[in-house]
């Protein structure tokens, strides 16, 4: 599961190269450095297909550093080089290396074409040390039509008003709940703060808890999944002016509420990504929190984390045929549906071969979207839902790719049409704090100390949650003031 990473080692790296204060914040997830970058060092995963027709060949680091992943992205590159003629050399990296591997690339004039795979958080530490290209960016979404793209992942990826990246695909942060057990019990849908209170109170007993959400103060996972239900709440960690909010009534009542499950209706003991997932899998919740990275998993086609709930023995679809699954959530002081998600994007750099550049990521985003999507189609989510002539061409092709890992096979054939729809619809409303408010990097360096994780542990095992809050905001504001 990707998760955001701290940049501040990182950042302060940038600073001593000359680029930006040590500042900002990023997603990691795959792995490796660049064989084009000599002062990286570590070992690397690329691949090229060059021309000898232009001569033009583009670098192009992409986080989906997988052997697999790296081999599959060299197919649509090769695709596209017999296109258009313009060779393209894929090099795998490692997201947690990005910031140091950028800062001494740009330090050497070495930088890439285009960083593909970006998290939204690593797209803001490029725009913010000025090393991308918001021009080229902008090129692209206008050739491909800014209409095809959803609204949101646009604005998610701007920095100070310009377009800093162009967004390629997502996934979210998604509430399961058992669906045989809510029709028994005549329980509505849990997707909203009252709804999952009243499920998991009533369905919580000594065999089956009513929810579990994590607690592990260790895990960034913890942070995500509050984060989650904190945005569904109108709670946000910082306002515009960089004023720390967490003590914010909206803040408080979201640590007040999950404090509240934790103790009384949740799995006990600390809650972690994997304990959360085996807990739901074995049929002993009612309701779990976890990434869409899950729902392969669910559907039975991982032999190393099948569902193993009594039922699941028969029928390895059991949990998959019947699990509800709630994108967006509303809190009790939250006006709109809101949700926790990440978006992957390409980035063109500010000293790439600019028109190279933005064909080829026009063609990731066009011919070649199918292929990139499919490298994971549980967590590659569209954002570009279609073509001008063709408004579903990317979105209606997504439920069909295949998926899994011992077994591979489409979404389709585990689950309905309905919750395919609201699937590719979700980044539509994917938030995270600290970008549109350009608190970025605050958000970054509280994630990487594990701020929030801490403070819900503490409420987990004792403290209120408006004490929560006010650890958490304390610990903030700290850093906060060690930023300046």
């Amino acid at each position: 599961m990707t998760q955001r990473k701290i940049l501040a080692v990182a950042s302060c790296a940038a600073a001593v190269l000359g680029l930006a204060a040590c500042s900002s914040g990023s997603s990691g997830g795959s792995k490796s450095s660049s064989s084009s970058s000599p002062s990286a060092g570590g070992s690397t995963s690329s691949s090229s297909s060059t021309s000898k027709s232009t001569g033009k060949t583009i670098t192009v680091w992409s986080e989906e550093n997988d052997a697999d992943r790296v081999t599959t992205t060299k197919a649509i590159a090769a695709k596209f080089t017999a296109a258009t003629g313009i060779g393209v050399k894929i090099v795998g990296v490692d997201g947690n290396q990005l910031p140091s591997l950028v800062s001494a690339d740009a330090a050497a004039g070495k930088l890439p074409d285009v960083i593909g795979a970006l998290p939204l958080n690593s797209v803001q530490f490029l725009a913010s040390n000025d090393l991308v290209n918001s021009d080229a960016a902008s090129a692209v979404i206008n050739t491909l039509g800014k209409s095809t793209f959803d609204a949101a992942p646009l604005n998610l990826t701007q920095y100070k008003g310009k377009q800093a990246a162009v967004p390629s695909d997502a996934w979210v942060q998604l509430l399961m709940y058992r669906k045989d057990l809510f029709a028994k019990a005549g329980l509505a849908v849990p997707n909203t703060f009252a709804a999952i209170k009243a499920a998991a109170q009533k369905l919580n007993s000594s065999q089956v808890a009513g929810i579990t959400m994590a607690t592990d103060p260790a895990d960034s996972f913890t942070e995500q999944t509050f984060e989650y239900f904190a945005l569904a709440n109108g709670c946000e960690l910082a306002d515009s002016s960089g004023n720390v909010t967490l003590t914010s009534k909206a803040c408080k009542d979201a640590f007040n509420w999950y404090t509240d499950l934790v103790k009384n209706d949740s799995e006990r003991g600390t809650q972690t990504v994997d304990t959360t997932r085996a807990t739901y899998f074995a049929g002993k919740a009612a309701m779990f929190v976890w990434s869409s990275y899950v729902l392969d998993e669910m559907a039975g086609l991982r032999n190393d984390a099948l569902p193993t709930c009594p039922q699941c023995k028969a029928d390895r679809k059991f949990l998959s045929k019947n699990t509800g699954i709630v994108t967006s959530i509303t809190g009790s002081d939250g006006s709109t549906p809101a949700q926790y998600g990440e978006i992957g994007s390409w980035a063109i750099t500010k000293s790439a071969n600019a028109d190279a550049s933005e064909k080829f990521v026009e063609y990731m985003l066009n011919e070649g979207y199918q292929g990139w999507l499919g490298l994971s189609p549980e967590g590659k989510f569209p954002v570009r839902n279609g073509t001008a002539s063709n408004p579903k061409e990317f979105s209606t092709a997504w439920t069909q790719l295949k998926t899994g890992v011992s077994t591979k096979a489409p979404l389709s054939q585990f689950y309905s049409q309905s919750v395919l729809k609201a699937l590719a619809n979700s980044p539509t409303t994917i938030k995270q704090w600290g970008l549109t408010q350009g608190q970025g990097a605050l958000v970054g360096a509280a994630d990487g100390q594990l701020v929030i994780p801490k403070a819900i542990s503490a409420a987990a095992n004792g403290k209120s949650g408006d004490d929560a809050a006010k650890q958490a905001q304390d610990a903030v504001e700290q850093i906060k003031s060690s930023l300046k």
